[in-house]
């Protein structure tokens, strides 16, 4: 079991938290400008990386917010956990 802790409410089991997929992803706009092959990208195509990504969290069985999580997809390890608004982090490998 994943342990994520959260900003707010500190370490929890993986059980109360809900991925939301990748993160700082721009909505292409404004939208009278933008082709279909564009828009269908941001809509449908994401990373899916081996190794480090980043991801948004949902708090569904705590405080309800949400927040960012690198984490590498291989092994679970989680090398950061901040707010949405805040830039991605650089990540290093140990």
């Amino acid at each position: 079991m994943m342990l994520i802790d959260c900003p707010w409410c500190g370490p929890r089991e993986q059980l109360e938290f809900r991925c939301g997929g990748e993160s700082h992803i721009q909505r292409p706009g404004p939208a009278e400008e933008i082709s279909d092959e564009t828009w269908g990208n941001y809509l449908f195509f994401r990373d899916n990386p081996k190794g480090v990504h980043f991801e948004r969290w949902h708090h569904l069985g705590g405080c309800g917010l949400w927040f960012n999580v690198a984490r590498d997809t291989v092994t679970h390890r989680i090398y950061a956990v901040y707010p949405m608004d805040a830039p991605k982090p650089a990540i290093g490998k140990d």
